[in-house]
C-alpha cells in the first residue's frame, strides 16, 4: 500500500505540470481570475479525477516494483520452501486489491462525477474555446417522445438563453395523428418553469373535419425542461450514477434512439475498478520469478502490458459508443481479455 501511494504521488505531478503548460495561458487570458479559484475550483477537481483514473496503473506499478523487491531478496524462494502455495502468497495482494477496488467504486460513481461538475464548469468558463461553447450551446433537429403518445419536433434551441425555432407537439392516438401544436418561437422561463409559444397555432383532428386555433402567444408547460434536449456525452461524467441510471430510463421511455455513449459512462465506472483484480494477478505472475534484469525487466513487460490494456479500454470505449451494438460487451471486452491472461500466467506460477 505504501508503495502504491508512492507511485501515485509520482504520477500526479507530472500529470499536473503537464497541465499546466497547456493551460497557463488560457489562465493568464482572465485578468480577474485567481490564483485560489485555479486551485479550488479546478486543481484539486483535477487531483480527484486523475487520482481515480491512474489506481489501476499505480496498483499495477506497485505490485511489480514490491513482488520483484520480494524476489531480488530471495524471499519467495524461502517462502516457497517453506511450503506456501502460490495461492495462498496472492492473499494479502488480493486483500490490498480489494481495498483498492472498493475505493475506486465509490470514488467512481459518486466523488468524481459530483468533482467533475465543478471542474467542467471552470473549463467552461475560463478554458474551452468558443467552438467547444457553441457545441455545447445549441441544438438542432431534436425529436423527443414525452409520453406514449405525444412527441415533439424542435428545428433549433439555444440552451444558453432558452429559446427554440420551429416548435411542433404532436398527440397520437396509436397510428392517428388527433392533434398538432406548432409556434414559430419557443421560449422557457426557468423561474415559473413555464414555456411561452409565439405566433402558435393548434390543429384538432376529428374525422370528418379538423378545427385550428391560432394567437400571437400562449403560455403552457410540458414534460421536459431544456436540460432534457442535450444529449452530449460529456455531461454523463457529470453525474452520479444513481443519476445517470435515472436518466437513461427516461431517456428510453421518450424513445431516443442512441445512449451508448451514457451506457459506456455507466459500465466502465465498474469494469475499471473490477480490473484492479486482473492486473495484480498478472503483476504478481511476471515479479514472481526471479530474473536476469532485474526490476527493470519486470517494470518494462508490466508497462507494456498496462498501455495494452489502456489502447483495448479505449477502443472498446469507441466501438461501445457506436448506436446498435452491444455496450456492456465491448466495455468488458479488456477485462475479459485480459482476464484470461491473468488465469493462464496464474496457473503457470502455481507450478
Amino acid at each position: 500500500m505504501v508503495t502504491f501511494l508512492f507511485t501515485l504521488l509520482i504520477l500526479i505531478p507530472i500529470a499536473i505540470a503537464i497541465d499546466v503548460s497547456e493551460k497557463i495561458d488560457n489562465f493568464l487570458e482572465h485578468p480577474n481570475l485567481g490564483l485560489n479559484e485555479v486551485l479550488n475550483d479546478y486543481y484539486l477537481n483535477f487531483i480527484i479525477y486523475y487520482t481515480n483514473t491512474f489506481m489501476p496503473l499505480a496498483l499495477f506499478i506497485a505490485v511489480i516494483l514490491f513482488t520483484s523487491k520480494l524476489s531480488n531478496n530471495t524471499e519467495i524462494i524461502a517462502i516457497t520452501n517453506a511450503k506456501v502455495s502460490f495461492t495462498r502468497f496472492m492473499y494479502p495482494y488480493f486483500i490490498g486489491a480489494t481495498l483498492i477496488t472498493i475505493l475506486s467504486l465509490g470514488m467512481n460513481h459518486y466523488v468524481v462525477p459530483n468533482s467533475s461538475k465543478i471542474r467542467k464548469a471552470f473549463e467552461k468558463k475560463y478554458i474551452n474555446n468558443s467552438k467547444q461553447k457553441n457545441a455545447l450551446k445549441y441544438v438542432s433537429d431534436f425529436s423527443l417522445q414525452l409520453t406514449d403518445s405525444t412527441y415533439i419536433f424542435i428545428r433549433s434551441f439555444n440552451t444558453e438563453n432558452n429559446v427554440g425555432n420551429d416548435f411542433n407537439s404532436e398527440t397520437y392516438n396509436g397510428l392517428e395523428l388527433i392533434s398538432k401544436l406548432s409556434a414559430d418561437r419557443l421560449s422557457y422561463n426557468n423561474k415559473d418553469s413555464i414555456f411561452t409559444l409565439n405566433r402558435w397555432r393548434k390543429r384538432l383532428v376529428y374525422k370528418d373535419k379538423d378545427s385550428i386555433f391560432s394567437g400571437n402567444k400562449m403560455d403552457t408547460v410540458f414534460n421536459f425542461t431544456p436540460k432534457d434536449l442535450i444529449y452530449k456525452s460529456a455531461f454523463a461524467q457529470e453525474m452520479p450514477s444513481n443519476e445517470l441510471v435515472a436518466f437513461i430510463n427516461i431517456s428510453k421511455k421518450r424513445g431516443v434512439k442512441n445512449l451508448n455513449a451514457y451506457l459506456v459512462e455507466l459500465y466502465k465506472r465498474s469494469s475499471l475498478p473490477i480490473a484492479s483484480y486482473i492486473l495484480t494477478i498478472i503483476a504478481v505472475a511476471l515479479a514472481f520469478r526471479k530474473r536476469r534484469g532485474g526490476t527493470g525487466v519486470n517494470l518494462a513487460v508490466g508497462v507494456g502490458i498496462m498501455f495494452l490494456y489502456v489502447f483495448f479500454m479505449k477502443v472498446g470505449e469507441v466501438l461501445g459508443s457506436v448506436a446498435g451494438v452491444n455496450s456492456l460487451a465491448y466495455v468488458w471486452i479488456p477485462n475479459i481479455l485480459f482476464g484470461l491472461i491473468a488465469i493462464y500466467l496464474y496457473f503457470h506460477a502455481r507450478k
